[in-house]
C-alpha cells in the first residue's frame, strides 16, 4: 500500500492548475486542416467549372482563410504546449525532493511505521486521513494524465500539420497562378465606357495628392457616361465585406510613425493576399500612384470611390463592370512554400508574416468618409 501511496503523493505534487478542458486550440486546428483539405477539391473542382473566375477566387479565399486558421491555431497550440510544460519543468525539483522523502518512507519497517507517537488513537485518526487523501490524489493524477495526453497530441499536431503546410501553401500559389491566367483571358465583362489614355496619364502627371486625383477622376467626362453600376449601395452601408483577409493596425485619421494622418484604414495582410470588389463597381482607375504603389480606385456607386493603394498585381481594365468579390489583384510580396518557415513564423507569433500593407479609403462626393461606417469588420475596435 506504501508504493501505491508514494505514487499517488507524487502525482499529486504535479502541477494541478493547469487549465484542462478549456477551449482546445488542437481541435480547432484540424477543423482548419480539413479547412485546407476541402480547398484542395474546391481548386479540381474550379477548373471545371462554367465561371472558372469566381470558383478560383473563392477557392484562393478559402486556402487564405484556412491558413491563416491554421496559423493562429498552431500558435495557440504552441502557446498550450509551453505553458504545460514549463508548468511540469518547474514542479521537477520539488518532486525530486518529495520523492526522496517518500522513497526514505518506503525503506523503513512497516511495524514501525503503524506506531503512531500519540498511541493507538493517533494511529487509527492517521489511517482516516489516509483513506481521506488517496481519492483526492486520485483526482490528482487522473488531471495530470489528462495534461500529459494533451501536451503528447500537440506534439503530434504540429507533425500532422507539415502534410497539410504543403499541401495548402502549394495549392494557393497554384490557385493564384490558374486565377491570373483566366482573368487574363477574361472577355465576357459588360464596360461601361471606354477610358481615353491620354487623358488618364494626364490626370495622374498632374495629380499632386490622392485627394486632387480622385476629385479629377470624378469630374472627368467619362463619370457620366452609362448607367449608374448599382443604385443601392447604401443599403450595405455598415456591412459591406473587407476587400482583403487581414488585420486592421490602422483606422480613420490615425497618426501613423511619421505623424501622418490618412482618412482610410490600414491592413495588414500576408503577401500575395487576393484582394477582391466588396460591392458591384466600375473600375476607374488601375495602376501606379504617387507614392501609393499599385492604386486600383472603383465606383461603387454615383458619387462614391472605394481606393485600394499597395497592391503587388492588378487584374483588369479601366471602364470594366466588376460583381461584388471579383478579383482586383493580388498584394505584394513572395510568400514562402517553405512549411518549416511557416511553424517557424507561428512559433515566433510576431505578426511577421503580415509584411504587406493595403490602404482603403471610401470618398463621397470627393470627402473621405470614416470607412467602419461602412465596413463590418471596422466595427471592432478592440
Amino acid at each position: 500500500m506504501l508504493s501505491a501511496l508514494v505514487a499517488a503523493f507524487v502525482l499529486a505534487a504535479m502541477p494541478g492548475g493547469l487549465a484542462y478542458g478549456q477551449a482546445d486550440p488542437a481541435q480547432a486546428a484540424r477543423a482548419a486542416m480539413l479547412a485546407l483539405d476541402k480547398a484542395t477539391l474546391a481548386l479540381a473542382e474550379a477548373q471545371k467549372s462554367n465561371d472558372r473566375i469566381s470558383a478560383l477566387t473563392q477557392t484562393v479565399q478559402a486556402y487564405e482563410e484556412g491558413l491563416s486558421a491554421l496559423r493562429n491555431e498552431l500558435r495557440r497550440a504552441s502557446l498550450r504546449e509551453a505553458t504545460i510544460q514549463g508548468a511540469l519543468d518547474a514542479e521537477s525539483e520539488r518532486l525530486a525532493r518529495l520523492l526522496g522523502v517518500l522513497q526514505t518512507i518506503e525503506r523503513a519497517p512497516e511495524p514501525a511505521l503503524l506506531i503512531h507517537p500519540s498511541g493507538p488513537l493517533g494511529t487509527a485518526r492517521s489511517g482516516m486521513i489516509l483513506s481521506e487523501v488517496v481519492p483526492a490524489l486520485q483526482a490528482q493524477a487522473e488531471k495530470l494524465r489528462r495534461g500529459l495526453e494533451e501536451l503528447t497530441a500537440l506534439r503530434a499536431l504540429q507533425e500532422r500539420a507539415v502534410d497539410t503546410l504543403k499541401t495548402g501553401l502549394s495549392g494557393v500559389q497554384d490557385a493564384r497562378f490558374e486565377l491570373s491566367l483566366a482573368v487574363a483571358r477574361r472577355t465576357e465583362l459588360p464596360r461601361r465606357f471606354v477610358a481615353d489614355e491620354a487623358r488618364m496619364q494626364a490626370l495622374v502627371e498632374s495629380a499632386d495628392t490622392l485627394a486632387s486625383f480622385a476629385d479629377s477622376l470624378m469630374a472627368a467626362p467619362e463619370a457620366q457616361a452609362g448607367p449608374s453600376v448599382t443604385d443601392d449601395f447604401l443599403s450595405v452601408q455598415g456591412r459591406l465585406d473587407m476587400p482583403v483577409l487581414g488585420q486592421i493596425i490602422r483606422r480613420f485619421e490615425d497618426v501613423d510613425a511619421a505623424g501622418v494622418r490618412r482618412p482610410g484604414y490600414v491592413v495588414a495582410t500576408r503577401p500575395l493576399s487576393i484582394v477582391t470588389a466588396p460591392w458591384p463597381a466600375t473600375i476607374r482607375y488601375l495602376g501606379p500612384l504617387l507614392d501609393y504603389g499599385n492604386v486600383a480606385i472603383i465606383e461603387p456607386g454615383d458619387g462614391y470611390l472605394i481606393v485600394l493603394a499597395g497592391l503587388g498585381q492588378l487584374y483588369g481594365e479601366v471602364g470594366e463592370v466588376l460583381p461584388k468579390g471579383a478579383p482586383i489583384g493580388l498584394m505584394g510580396g513572395a510568400e514562402t512554400s517553405n512549411d518549416q518557415a511557416f511553424l517557424i513564423a507561428v512559433e515566433e507569433g510576431t505578426g511577421a508574416e503580415r509584411s504587406e500593407t493595403l490602404y482603403i479609403e471610401i470618398r463621397k462626393n470627393g470627402t473621405p468618409v470614416d470607412p467602419s461606417d461602412w465596413f463590418a469588420a471596422g466595427k471592432d475596435r478592440n
